[in-house]
């Protein structure tokens, strides 16, 4: 059987992800980056291995997220691309006519505008953390309260309150005013959805024609808090697709299908990078006035791969 691998190496996650010939998800994992990209890809590419039966062979590897290079070189990738065009391709596989993505991982969010199966416009937001993955589980902590029970007290507020939540340190010091005035939890927890959802709407979707259907995918995506928020906001049905926390890397294991069906022929390196030993260094070019820190990364002691110049000097 023919399979094709996505990673989507992000700041606070990577995730795995192998697709069977026709789409469907073989297996896939969701790990922790925990600040060690390199030894994280190799734990998910040997996790993924474990996981596939016998006869399954990797006809072609994709790429995204924020590390998209560096797991690139070291596993071979046939095609890398960024996360909008990643998160677009598998929203199209499992939401059929989507026409809008929200995405909000552990420390960004985006949303994706599309029509026809085509991405017309597109907005990131990569400088505040409010409404991000990180933040509602810095708060889930203040509070004492499991992440994952989260959303689900936010669905029992009666009486919501109103959270500043244009910032995360005004949302925090509001939620903590609000507590002082003895609100509840639920309330509170409510009324800090209800925030953070409109912040996103008036940031990252200032502007954009948000219409049915509606996917929402990312890590946030398992917050019922959340979702309930934005389909109070929007007054439309929020879709979450089947596997909502893996999309970048569903969409990166569909575009190197799609790669690989035009060059007959896969770069990916095997299963076998799980066990190399890999090393990062770096240095400043001093070539001229822009001295470039330029990052090399190594497997068994030989360059493989370079980045960071402005230039293509040190390209290999």
């Amino acid at each position: 059987m023919k399979a094709y691998l996505g990673l989507d190496v992000g700041s606070v996650s990577i995730n795995v992800v192998v697709l069977d010939d026709v789409g469907e998800v073989l297996t896939g994992h969701y790990l922790q980056t925990k600040g060690r990209p390199i030894a994280v890809i190799q734990e998910g590419m040997k996790a993924a291995q474990e996981s596939l039966g016998p006869g399954v062979e990797i006809a072609g590897v994709g790429t995204t997220g924020s590390g998209r290079y560096l797991a690139g070189v070291i596993v071979g990738a046939d095609v890398i691309k960024n996360e909008i065009t990643a998160h677009a391709v598998a929203a199209s596989m499992l939401v059929p006519d989507v026409q809008t993505v929200f995405e909000i991982g552990g420390q960004d969010s985006k949303i994706i505008i599309l029509r026809d199966g085509i991405v017309t416009d597109f907005a990131m937001n990569t400088v505040c953390a409010a409404g991000t993955g990180s933040f509602l589980d810095q708060q889930a902590s203040r509070l004492n309260i499991p992440i994952t029970e989260f959303g689900r007290l936010a669905l029992l507020s009666e009486t919501p309150v109103r959270i500043a939540g244009r910032c995360t340190v005004f949302a925090e010091s509001d939620m903590i005013h609000k507590q002082q005035m003895g609100h509840g939890i639920p309330d509170i927890i409510r009324g800090l959805c209800d925030a953070l959802v409109r912040n996103y709407l008036n940031n990252v979707g200032k502007g954009k024609e948000i219409l049915p259907p509606v996917a929402f995918q990312g890590g946030v995506a398992a917050n019922v808090g959340i979702i309930a928020a934005f389909e109070r906001a929007l007054g439309v049905p929020v879709q979450i697709p089947k596997h909502f926390s893996i999309m970048g890397a569903i969409g990166a294991a569909q575009l190197a299908k799609e790669e690989v069906a035009r060059n007959k022929i896969t770069s990916f390196k095997g299963f076998k990078i799980s066990d190399l030993p890999y090393r990062t260094g770096s240095f400043e070019c001093n070539g001229c006035s822009n001295v470039c820190e330029v990052v090399e990364i190594y497997e068994n002691d030989q360059v493989i791969g370079r980045w960071g110049a402005r230039c293509d000097k040190w390209d290999l």
